[in-house]
């Protein structure tokens, strides 16, 4: 990434600034892998609060993984909550993920993954239909082992909204940044830390303010140019 050693010493002041105003942050880890998979595929879009709330009523309304395989669609978005593009999003991912994990094993588990290394589980979990980056790297972290920075919409939204990144990376370059900044010891705090300021009430009101400047800004711009326009006009018609 463009100018990593000045936005290393952001993420370092960052890392240490969230540290402080949110102090002992509790490590998760799904001890089934296929587990970390699901909640990732619903906290991709969800706040974790509201997938702790989902992965309960799955787990009483659904009998397994299996049972979720199988289900239609809009049995799962009733579970889900509110019929939305979203939840129709989530339930779709869902399948696909369990059904793409279904043909690979022939049965819904990822457990043999803890088997074969860290590098070849990811390639693994990155070849099965419907994963993301972000769900690779939350099972890499959560449930294998692995060291990895997810990252959400509204979290890379966050990091480049406030210049701790270079604008122009994509998710994959500001991801292999992150894990290079962040020891593998910190990796879950980074990740907790990060993702619940770039939800936090105060990140969305910079997020609005920042938004509110540009667009009086190009205002500004455009009202200067129709004054230069009228003024060069009204030069014309003296002449």
């Amino acid at each position: 990434m463009k100018n990593s050693k000045d936005y290393s010493k952001k993420i370092q002041k960052l890392y240490r600034s969230l540290s402080r105003e949110y102090p002992k942050v509790p490590k998760v880890t799904h001890e089934v892998v296929i587990d970390a998979v699901i909640y990732a595929v619903i906290s991709a879009e969800m706040s974790e609060k509201i997938t702790d709330s989902i992965i309960k009523k799955f787990a009483d309304y659904f009998v397994d993984w299996n049972d979720l395989r199988v289900s239609r669609s809009e049995e799962i978005v009733e579970v889900l909550g509110k019929d939305s593009h979203i939840t129709m999003d989530i339930a779709s991912t869902i399948t696909r993920v369990l059904n793409g994990v279904f043909n690979e094993y022939h049965k819904v588990s990822l457990e043999a993954l803890k088997k074969i290394g860290k590098r070849p589980a990811k390639q693994a979990l990155e070849k099965i239909d419907g994963t993301t980056r972000f769900v690779v790297d939350y099972c890499l972290l959560t449930a294998l082992g692995g060291h990895a920075v997810p990252l959400t919409d509204k979290m890379i939204k966050y990091l480049r909204n406030n210049e701790f990144v270079n604008p122009d990376a994509d998710e994959q370059q500001i991801g292999g940044f992150l894990a290079k900044q962040i020891s593998a010891k910190n990796g879950y705090e980074f990740y907790a830390l990060l993702r619940h300021e770039s939800e936090s009430a105060k990140a969305k009101k910079e997020t609005k303010a920042k938004t509110t400047h540009k667009k009086t800004s190009k205002t500004k711009t455009k009202s200067k140019a129709k004054t230069k326009a009228k003024k060069k006009t009204t030069r014309r018609k003296k002449a």
